[in-house]
């Protein structure tokens, strides 16, 4: 007669209290994630000072480009008011383009 290994019990089956030790009793765990925590803090820092300067440089370039476009519109209108009004009017428009074939574009093969 054999005997089913599934009764069969070893060393390994024997419960022990070895994986259960409290986590606050080990004080080094502790100090790792409070070490870890600093330097993600430190991290972040740096990411903060780094997004705050670009964007103080996108605002300042945003207040030149309005300063460029302010400019040019009045450099434009100034020109709109030197040119006589019938000039204005007298603009060339641009000639119609051609009427397209209805069949569209074939190719022969």
């Amino acid at each position: 007669m054999a005997i089913p290994k599934s009764n069969i019990r070893g060393l390994q089956d024997i419960p022990t209290l070895s994986g259960r030790v409290d986590q606050t009793s080990l004080p080094y765990k502790a100090y790792m994630k409070i070490a870890c925590l600093e330097m993600e803090k430190a991290r972040r820092g740096k990411e903060r000072e780094s997004a705050s300067y670009r964007v103080k440089n996108i605002d300042a370039r945003v207040e030149e480009i309005e300063h460029e476009k302010a400019a040019l519109l009045q450099a434009q209108a100034e020109l709109d008011k030197e040119r006589p009004t019938d000039a204005r009017d007298s603009d060339p428009k641009p000639e119609p383009l051609p009427p397209r074939s209805a069949s569209g574009l074939r190719l022969r093969y």
